[in-house]
């Protein structure tokens, strides 16, 4: 019992001491709470002094500039207001001096119109006068002033004509005789073949075939007339396309070189020649281009080019034409300060449209610009490609020295082959232009037609209709006749006063 007691009685002290060990430990958490709570406070109450203060200056400077914002749109708005009045204050002074020019202008109609009243009472009281009206006057007064001043004239026509002829004629002498100097040239181009020598008569058997079997396989593969019996010793290759017919040509050769005959083996050797001649021609094309300078070509003109080294003009090879006509375009191009590029460029395939003028209508210059522009080729070089026949105007410097030299090359002596009678036939017939016209006494072609000397009878051409005759022959024969170059026309009047002293 008393154990029992005891025991209660201990735990009651162990309470008691455990709940004031526990009030202590308490006690000591709340003070350390609270004085984290008041150190707490304590910063907090610093931040939120730090932070309005922070907010009171970017609310000072947020007054600041907007203070100093309105300052300026003010001053803005004034500086507007200031030229607004400005410019109605001009604006009213343009309509006081257009007011003012409007009366003026009133004023200055009147002051004419009064003048052509007084002016036709004048010349109403002169025609009463001298009994003349104003065309019959002018008339008058024009033939008496061309009677007085006829002699003055014609002497400053011939002086100016001489001076323009004297100056021009030094300088493009001394320009192209440079660029002919520099410039060398074969001086007759070489023809295209169009005929094959046979070694016997019994080739032609085998060209013929059996049946004409050889023969027709020719023709169809090549697109060539074989003319076998017309020349002896002779096969003709007759076609209008240049290319097919260097194709025939090389087919027959290699045929003949061969022996083997049969239209089997004439399909083999047509597909070579084909080849051979694309070749050849994009081989040409690429040659004369490098041997000029001009560079950056597309393939399709080069291509065309190529295929005029098998085209011939009155004799004269064209490709080899084209190549001299650039070396000389561009010494003179240089000379004259024009754009050389573009003129060699232009020179080289101004006559570009001579290898399609089968296959298309047209004029070939006209051609060679369409082809020109087709294949992206620039269009000052498409223009003064164009440009180099008298029928399209000259629109640049480097077309006129293209058409210049166009007429250089082509008439250069021994450039061009032409047949005894069509020589014969074109000197008559500039004799018959020139004696087609009135007061015309004699005429003869010279110089290889390059000039026609016209005598004229003196009683019925005067000096001043000398002159208009010259340029009335030499416009007929423009308009009527073909050639190469040019052509002088010389009209001479000679008075002669003959007495004999007995």
């Amino acid at each position: 019992m008393i154990e029992a007691v005891l025991a209660v009685v201990g735990l009651a002290i162990g309470f008691g001491a455990s709940t004031t060990i526990n009030k202590q430990r308490m006690g000591s958490a709340e003070e350390k709470a609270q004085k984290e709570l008041d150190k707490a406070k304590k910063e907090a109450n610093k931040l939120v002094n730090e932070a309005r203060e922070e907010a009171n200056k970017a609310a000072e400077e947020s007054r600041k500039d907007e203070q100093s914002r309105r300052k300026e749109l003010k001053d803005l708005e004034q500086r507007l207001i200031g030229r607004e009045e400005n410019l109605d204050k001009k604006l009213d002074e343009l309509d006081k001096r257009n007011e003012s020019l409007r009366k003026s202008e009133d004023e200055v109609e009147q002051l004419k119109n009064e003048i052509r009243a007084i002016r036709t009472k004048q010349q109403e009281k002169l025609e009463k006068i001298a009994k003349l009206s104003k065309a019959e006057a002018t008339d008058k007064l024009m033939e008496m002033t061309e009677k007085d001043i006829k002699n003055d004239l014609l002497g400053l026509i011939n002086k100016k004509q001489n001076e323009a002829r004297d100056s021009a004629e030094e300088q493009a002498a001394l320009i192209i005789t440079s660029a002919m100097e520099r410039m060398a040239s074969e001086v007759t181009a070489e023809r295209t073949v169009t005929s094959i020598k046979l070694e016997d008569e019994e080739m032609k058997g085998r060209i013929i075939g059996k049946e004409g079997r050889n023969i027709q396989a020719l023709q169809r593969a090549t697109g060539v007339d074989i003319l076998v019996d017309d020349t002896p010793g002779y096969v003709v290759l007759s076609s209008f396309d240049p290319v097919r017919r260097e194709v025939a040509r090389q087919t027959l050769e290699m045929l003949m070189k061969d022996g083997r005959i049969h239209p089997g083996r004439i399909e083999e050797v047509v597909e070579k020649a084909q080849k051979a001649v694309e070749k050849d021609v994009i081989r040409a094309g690429e040659d004369a281009a490098r041997e000029v300078g001009v560079i950056g070509m597309p393939k399709e003109i080069l291509q065309l080019l190529g295929e005029l080294k098998y085209r011939t003009s009155y004799g004269q090879n064209v490709l080899k034409h084209s190549t001299e006509m650039a070396h000389i375009a561009g010494i003179i191009a240089e000379e004259v300060g024009a754009d050389v590029k573009t003129t060699k460029y232009a020179a080289l395939v101004h006559d570009l449209g001579k290898a399609l003028t089968h296959k298309i209508e047209g004029k070939h210059h006209h051609i060679s610009g369409e082809i020109l522009r087709k294949y992206g080729a620039p269009e000052a070089v498409a223009l003064a490609a164009e440009q180099h026949h008298d029928d399209v105007e000259a629109t640049s410097v480097e077309a006129l020295i293209v058409r210049t030299v166009d007429a250089i090359s082509a008439s250069r002596p021994g450039a061009r082959n032409i047949s005894s009678e069509n020589f014969a036939e074109r000197m008559k017939d500039l004799e018959n232009v020139a004696n087609s016209f009135n007061g015309v006494d004699k005429s003869y072609a010279i110089s290889a037609g390059r000039e026609v000397r016209i005598f004229v009878r003196p009683e019925k051409i005067d000096d001043l209709s000398a002159i208009k005759l010259s340029r009335d022959i030499a416009t007929k024969i423009e308009s009527t006749m073909q050639y190469p170059g040019t052509i002088k026309v010389n009209v001479i009047r000679e008075t002669r006063a003959v007495e004999f002293a007995k």
